[in-house]
């Protein structure tokens, strides 16, 4: 069995700015100020736990940050990721891109036409992504691309050598 954790002992400024932090609006403060402070009284974490009705791994995290950080761990950081990378990236989009210039039947597909969902799939099973993608992260890996979805028919080819004069006629 671990030994219990406990807070290192505290400086007179260290426990004075948590008792301040005793009266802080946020309750995020609130309640690591009163688990500090608890743990310096020598409550274990899990007694901790069960006087303020909050989970034990709560209590070790906060005497974790406490031990890290100081007292800068009394204010709730970001949750948002550090770095963010799209799903499809560099030769991956490429390969969609051609992926998407040939017919749905190519695959085994029983449709002659492309929906961003179908392309998920595709790419997937072509193993172009290691899981499958939803439907808007193949549209942004496509806007990446400069690509929008809905003009689609602007920039794929078909392999019939008179696309081109049938596109012209039904167009105009």
């Amino acid at each position: 069995m671990k030994a219990p954790l406990f807070v290192r002992p505290l400086t007179t400024e260290e426990r004075q700015a948590l008792q301040v932090g005793l009266r802080a609006r946020e309750a995020f403060t609130l309640r690591r100020c009163q688990i500090l402070l608890a743990s310096a009284d020598g409550k274990t974490a899990t007694e901790i736990a069960a006087l303020f009705g909050c989970a034990t791994q709560t209590v070790r995290n906060t005497l974790r940050a406490f031990a890290a950080e100081g007292l800068s761990c009394l204010t709730e950081k970001s949750h948002r990721p550090k770095r963010v990378r799209p799903l499809l990236a560099g030769t991956q989009v490429e390969r969609l891109r051609a992926l998407l210039h040939r017919s749905p039947r190519d695959f085994g597909k029983p449709t002659r036409l492309w929906t961003l969902s179908l392309a998920a799939e595709v790419a997937f099973e072509q193993g172009l992504t290691e899981r499958q993608l939803s439907h808007e992260s193949i549209r942004q890996a496509l806007m990446r691309l400069g690509v929008g979805w809905k003009r689609a028919k602007t920039w794929i080819a078909s392999p019939d050598p008179h696309y081109a004069r049938k596109k012209s006629d039904a167009t105009g």
